[in-house]
């Protein structure tokens, strides 16, 4: 298996990671997601 490459990506792979781990944990929808990561900063 090829390892996840986050070159072309704006955000640093460990907020991606997060984001991801919130959608799948939570079943959250992107807005909601999208509100927490702003709410963190």
């Amino acid at each position: 298996m090829q390892p996840l490459s986050y070159a072309r990506h704006q955000f640093p792979p460990s907020v991606i990671q997060h984001a991801v781990w919130l959608y799948l944990r939570f079943q959250l929808s992107l807005r909601d997601v999208e509100d927490l990561l702003a709410e963190r900063d």
